[in-house]
């Protein structure tokens, strides 16, 4: 039996059988199909003028970094405490902030709190005004990243990547971009960020429908009014539907329930909400905080988060009370693992009693309560998307697992039902386990003219997730076979320190080729396999999601594309310890005396 904090009773053996219910009706054929990419309309960027152009930059440097975001801002940051300025950035958005850039929508923040999330505060100065910062204020901190490092002058904005070819005579990099930029560059950063690339729910008939539509990443402020920090007013009187219930739902819901006139939200699996409780920042405890606190509360973070359970738990909010045993781990005894088991239904039993303390209408209430274990997706923590449920206004479409059914020209049908929108928002999220080069909008081509799709056609092929053997002198920074953890910039800020150090190392001790050994990547393969073993077996008993490839069958592919799903802190040992070797083990090298590959 299960014993939630009211002291209910309730049947494991039950919970168990609801959870494996609630997975196969939600688990598809299509798998990863079931999305699509957004059309060029739906992906263009609303907070540029139209119409810009430049003249195109053809130059030699020493770093090109793809990507504005946290992990391409670091990188250059970093290099530039090595020494090293001679860094281009190319960009397709506007400015830096990376997915902080796009995401606009109303009401959008930071689930994690701002003193361990936004990146070197203490260089900075900057204090964030509330414990978890909104959007608004991460972009802004972004630019004054941006500029306290002197990042501007060395960004190609509003610029894609369209190829990159390593040239093996050179020894370069050569970039060409949508501007008809020519970059040759000695090495070749790939940060092209975590959720960047957003992805639209394959609903048949969605490019029929005649109202406005838009995904939250592309928020349209010209049609609802407003802005982020403002009422929409344009909403009043609107019917607007939002396809989603996940972390970005979550927390437009509350601020479009206020001003449109109905408001459905269409859900497909329900999200888990825990408590936010946001306060504006302590000013004199922020001031009296001293010199290293920040790094010392981000690793505190990480391990109360990861079940290291530290002396003394820093941030102490929703995210530590929830991850404070990792129940996904493997067991090592029958016993354990049914302690573990117990203690995730806990931990979720809690979240889905928390829904029918807050939401009036039980039926309503039942259809909002999550039964999947608490590492299968996101946990999210808001104190306004659960009370909104209780306004007139808004109204909760239930497809009971399914999806949306179709949508017609007014608006999204379910289960025969036709609901007319004016207005229709996508909070679908982004694409996170979709292959690489797919995400990146290029193919990178690496040596003998083989192209990273080719390469990596049965799955991938790096060490610790930062180099790739095949392709010399790209360095990347993503979730294939790097780092995981709740505190995603903890983990750009780890990678970008490391991509800088190789840098550094190589124009200090001469070296002009660097790119990993099958052998080191097939040992990191094994790494990633032993540590991912618990995970592996968590996640299959798991409500599909972005987490789990939507369930679609492991292949070859899917066996190499893993993360480390262990603690970040020990990911970040491995980086640690491989930077500490002067051996530099499980790479190949050529120096400037070698005279042959």
């Amino acid at each position: 039996m299960v014993e939630d904090d009211s002291g209910q009773k309730l049947s494991i053996d039950e919970l168990r059988q609801r959870y494996e219910q609630e997975k196969r009706k939600r688990t598809r054929p299509d798998g990863m199909a079931q999305w699509q990419e957004l059309s060029e309309e739906l992906d263009r960027d609303p907070y540029v003028e139209p119409g810009f152009t430049r003249d195109p930059v053809v130059e030699e440097t020493t770093v090109v970094i793809v990507g504005g975001g946290f992990a391409g801002m670091l990188t250059a940051i970093h290099l530039a405490k090595h020494g090293i300025t001679d860094v281009r950035i190319v960009e397709k958005a506007g400015d830096f902030g990376g997915t902080w850039y796009w995401n606009r929508y109303p009401g959008c923040m930071c689930d994690v709190e701002s003193y361990v999330y936004m990146p070197m505060l203490e260089e900075t100065g900057f204090m964030p005004t509330e414990r978890y910062s909104s959007a608004s204020e991460i972009f802004e901190y972004s630019q004054l990243l941006a500029r306290t490092f002197d990042l501007y002058p060395r960004a190609l904005f509003q610029t894609d990547v369209t190829g990159a070819a390593w040239d093996d005579e050179a020894q370069r990099w050569q970039v060409t971009t949508s501007r008809n930029d020519r970059l040759s560059a000695r090495f070749f950063v790939l940060a092209g960020g975590i959720l960047h690339k957003a992805k639209l729910p394959g609903i048949p008939g969605i490019e029929e429908f005649e109202g406005t539509a838009f995904h939250t990443s592309r928020w349209d402020y010209a049609y609802t009014g407003g802005s982020p920090t403002e009422p929409m007013s344009n909403l009043v009187g609107k019917r607007v539907g939002i396809i989603g219930t996940g972390a970005t739902a979550v927390q437009v819901v509350p601020q479009v329930a206020k001003v449109a006139d109905e408001l459905y939200v269409f859900q497909r699996t329900p999200g888990a909400v825990g408590v936010r409780n946001q306060q504006p920042t302590d000013v004199e405890w922020f001031e009296s905080l001293p010199p290293g606190w920040q790094h010392e509360r981000i690793v505190n973070f990480t391990q109360a988060v990861t079940g290291a359970k530290p002396d003394v738990d820093m941030v102490d909010d929703g995210w530590t009370e929830v991850m404070w045993v990792d129940t996904q781990k493997a067991a090592d005894t029958p016993a354990e693992a049914e302690e573990l088991e117990r203690i995730d239904f806990e931990v979720m039993e809690a979240i889905r009693r928390r829904v029918d303390e807050v939401v009036d209408d039980a039926e309503t209430a039942a259809k909002l309560k999550p039964y999947w274990g608490k590492h299968c997706k996101r946990v999210c923590f808001h104190d306004e998307y659960l009370p909104a449920f209780n306004r007139p206004n808004v109204h909760l479409v239930d497809t009971d697992g399914r999806g949306v059914d179709a949508v017609s020209a007014r608006g999204p049908v379910v289960d025969g039902v036709e609901y007319p929108v004016d207005l229709l928002i996508y909070a679908s999220g982004f694409e996170v386990t979709t292959d690489l080069h797919h995400r990146l909008g290029f193919d990178p081509v690496g040596r003998n003219g083989v192209a990273l799709s080719e390469r990596w056609a049965q799955g991938a092929h790096t060490l610790h997730g930062v180099l790739a053997s095949g392709f010399p002198n790209m360095l990347l920074i993503s979730l294939v076979q790097g780092g995981f953890g709740t505190n995603f910039s903890h983990l750009l800020s780890e990678s970008a320190k490391h991509v800088a150090s190789i840098v550094e190392t190589c124009i200090e001790n001469g070296i002009t080729v660097i790119e990993s050994e099958e052998g080191a990547e097939d040992e990191w393969l094994s790494v990633l396999h032993g540590v991912g073993f618990g995970g592996a077996r968590y996640f299959m008993a798991c409500t599909p999601s972005f987490y789990n490839s939507e369930q679609q069958a492991i292949d070859s592919r899917a066996a190499r594309n893993l993360t480390y799903t262990g603690s970040l802190l020990d990911y970040v040992g491995y980086l640690e310890r491989w930077r500490a070797d002067p051996n530099l083990p499980g790479v190949f090298i050529q120096r400037v005396t070698d005279t042959a590959n």
